[in-house]
């Protein structure tokens, strides 16, 4: 019995994981915003002394920006459905307070969920906290601390 299998679990950074945690529903939040001015295609013609190169290449400056427009939209739906996939998985309690607290297109605070919740300030806390540990695996961006000995 003395040669028992046994392995150390790593362990979890938890400033660092809160950070990413944050840092992905921020990026959500963010993802939600509109495509900015300079990305649009211009209405304008715009004239150039340079001559055109004659090239079987078609190079037209709305279609380029276009093109960019789509593959941003892509990653930023696929972003979006990541986020939200993860965000389903959790207890309906858990998901209405990141719901609430980081999804929602208004900034609320912390003290507003927890009266409208009707929780106390440290239970809302402690369920925030292990949100945030259920998320972070959820969504696979938990942080392991290194061993600085090795």
């Amino acid at each position: 019995m003395g040669n028992q299998l046994t392995f150390n679990l790593p362990e979890i950074d938890r400033g660092k994981t809160k950070k990413a945690v944050e840092a992905a529903l921020e990026k959500y939040r963010l993802y939600l915003l509109t495509i900015p001015d300079e990305k649009l295609p211009k209405v304008t013609t715009t004239y150039s002394i340079v001559p055109p190169s004659n090239t079987n290449a078609f190079h037209s400056l709305t279609e380029d920006i276009a093109i960019c427009n789509v593959d941003r939209e892509r990653e930023a739906q696929r972003y979006l459905e990541w986020v939200i996939r993860g965000v389903n998985r959790l207890t309906k309690i858990e998901r209405e307070i990141i719901y609430k607290r980081y999804l929602e297109d208004e900034e609320t605070f912390d003290y507003e969920i927890y009266n409208e919740l009707v929780l106390s300030e440290r239970r809302y806390y402690r369920l925030k906290a292990r949100i945030f540990y259920k998320l972070a695996f959820l969504l696979k961006i938990e942080v392991y601390k290194t061993d600085e000995h090795a």
